[in-house]
């Protein structure tokens, strides 16, 4: 697997494109300073970068700033990350965004369940930022 960057993520809505390179990224989780820690990486990245403390919040902040991909917690308060990926599948602009489980499940079980809601890949916490920088360059050249 390449560790070289690309661009953005094909989306389908052009207009949610950002100039420059960059990757929109959502990161949802309800522990604050690890998503602020994963935010702040991914900004060092050189990443545009939105933070959901839980799971209904995270489909708000999908929806209006349509993210090329979005790393979610699957245990979130309201809704969980699997609820979250479903109903993001479900948008018409959703079907290209792509969808990263960043959890401390990574049981068969778990990895089915991902599978089931439409996640592209499954990682369990914690997870190296050079890796994490590598997968988010493959599931975008994927999509």
């Amino acid at each position: 697997m390449s560790g070289a960057t690309v661009g953005v993520c094909d989306v389908a809505d052009a207009g949610a494109r950002v100039t420059g390179g960059r990757r929109k990224v959502l990161v949802a989780d309800d522990n604050t300073d690890a998503a602020e820690s994963l935010a702040t990486l991914l900004e060092l990245l050189g990443n545009e970068v939105r933070t959901a403390a839980d799971g209904m919040e995270a489909v708000d902040v999908a929806e209006e700033f349509r993210p090329d991909v979005a790393v979610l917690d699957i245990g979130m308060p309201r809704l969980d990350g699997n609820g979250v990926a479903r109903r993001i599948r479900a948008a018409a602009w959703g079907e290209r965004v792509a969808l990263i489980a960043l959890t401390g499940w990574g049981q068969a079980e778990d990895r089915r369940r991902t599978a089931e809601a439409g996640f592209d890949l499954h990682l369990t916490k914690p997870v190296d930022p050079t890796t994490l920088d590598a997968m988010l360059t493959e599931v975008c050249r994927r999509k």
